[in-house]
């Protein structure tokens, strides 16, 4: 008794020092979006001028991946606060089952019953990790909850139905590919060192204090408006480098370069699984970005585009730099793209 007071005792200056840190990150974000926003506004009028046209394509991309990831970011965290303040204790170990195998491919169908995007996805795979699930495993979610997301499913049937084996491909390549990674990192002899330093040692006094489960509810509101400022001050940041660089990128590759090579077999699958790490746009909707590209790009670039980007872009690497090394995400990406190269081929020589 005596030593859960005074690990609450600890973690109050914490939890202080969190929501300060929350609260900065908050007020920096948004200022970040209203100088983008009052950048784009004075030159509208101006866009006509090759000196600006680039900057203002800059300023333009960027604030919208900002403003369409931004509310997924924040569902995301809100339901990473549900499963360690609110979910009774062990109880999604309960449900899950024992073998490593089985486990990880249930948890990568956790997407189905989380609708929510890949940037979204990240702090939850944290709070996934604090309850004491291994890092391969928050890594298959990771990359198998945006394709196996119901509202991903239905926005890629809307846009190509059954045509050339696009959504099946998608689907079982997703799930697929998140299993094999998870596979693979799971054989890693010292798991933490998959983490970041400071998320590692988050997760360490986590385990050594425990979760306040069985607090009272107002600890619980008092603990969960914590964790979503420290949440929001590690996010946001990452939020807004990625989508400058994904905006930078976007507007220094030509887009007339890309479509010239849509219709070589090898060639239009590097080029779409480029344009989907670099445009880094929400795995609900990039279906119908990627129909515009029927009839110009063969199906397996389609594929490769569908599968990479919501496993992999630029954006979701600097979220993901947050909780995983450099060297992991390395791999990841190669990985990732090695596969997604390999299914595109496959359905291009199938079509």
């Amino acid at each position: 008794m005596h030593e859960h007071t005074t690990a609450q005792r600890t973690k109050l200056p914490q939890q202080r020092t969190a929501a300060n840190r929350g609260v900065l990150g908050l007020t920096i974000g948004a200022g970040l979006v209203l100088t983008l926003i009052a950048i784009r506004t004075l030159t509208a009028s101006l866009d006509d001028q090759p000196a600006l046209g680039p900057i203002t394509d800059f300023v333009t991309l960027s604030l919208s991946v900002v403003i369409e990831s931004m509310p997924f970011i924040i569902l995301g965290i809100l339901l990473s606060i549900v499963v360690q303040h609110w979910l009774p204790p062990g109880f999604l170990m309960r449900v899950l089952p024992e073998a490593p195998w089985l486990r990880r491919a249930v948890i990568s169908l956790f997407g189905i019953a989380l609708p929510v995007c890949e940037c979204g996805n990240v702090p939850l795979a944290r709070g996934l990790v604090l309850r004491g699930f291994t890092p391969a495993e928050s890594i298959t979610f990771l990359l198998a909850a945006p394709i196996l997301n119901p509202i991903t499913i239905v926005t890629t049937y809307q846009a190509f139905g059954w045509d050339h084996g696009i959504l099946a491909a998608r689907i079982i390549g997703g799930f697929v590919i998140a299993n094999v990674i998870g596979f693979l990192f799971s054989r890693h002899p010292k798991p933490q060192d998959l983490l970041t330093p400071s998320f590692a040692a988050t997760c360490e006094l986590e385990a050594r204090h425990g979760h306040e489960t069985g607090s009272s509810v107002r600890e619980r509101f008092r603990a969960s408006a914590s964790m979503f400022g420290a949440e929001t001050s590690t996010m946001l940041p990452a939020l807004f480098v990625g989508s400058a660089i994904a905006g930078a990128i976007q507007v220094g590759v030509s887009r007339d370069l890309l479509t010239t090579l849509g219709e070589h077999p090898v060639l239009s699958v590097l080029v779409l699984m480029t344009l989907g790490f670099v445009i880094s746009i929400c795995a609900n909707v990039d279906a119908f970005f990627a129909l515009s590209f029927v009839g110009t790009f063969m199906p397996g670039g389609i594929v490769a585009f569908l599968v990479m980007g919501p496993m992999i872009d630029v954006k979701m690497l600097a979220l993901m730099r947050t909780t995983y090394t450099s060297a992991v995400l390395a791999r990841i990406t190669l990985i990732v793209a090695l596969s997604a190269f390999t299914l595109g081929l496959g359905v291009n020589l199938i079509a």
